[in-house]
């Protein structure tokens, strides 16, 4: 009988630190997501006539519209489309990846468990 408490102290001993940790990384990834807030990403299109700037967790900053795009209604809304979805494609990978470093960084070691990032 005693070596099964032992047994229960080694596997859920640490649980407490366990938890610790997890609660380290949450704190760590708020940070990382206000920081990305001040990440900017910068696209332009149509020959340098159309500028959209986002941030990392992919709000939009500002758009700068050059006056000769502004005569062609289609065309601008065509050009928008393709820079907004460059800019947000750029956004996306950049905070995806400072996420997955972020929270592996703080992940405890738990046998078994395979976590993706």
């Amino acid at each position: 009988m005693p070596i099964l408490i032992i047994k229960k102290v080694i596997m859920f001993g640490n649980l407490g630190g366990m938890m610790d940790k997890l609660k380290e990384t949450q704190q760590k990834i708020e940070e990382t997501k206000k920081r990305l807030d001040t990440v900017l990403i910068d696209e332009t299109g149509a020959d340098g006539k159309l500028k959209v700037t986002v941030t990392a967790n992919r709000e939009v900053k500002s758009i700068s519209i050059d006056q000769a795009l502004m005569e062609d209604h289609e065309e601008l809304e065509d050009y928008l489309i393709l820079t907004l979805n460059k800019a947000l494609s750029r956004a996306s990978a950049i905070n995806e990846q400072e996420l997955a470093i972020t929270a592996k960084s703080g992940m405890p070691n738990i046998l078994g468990m395979n976590f993706p990032f």
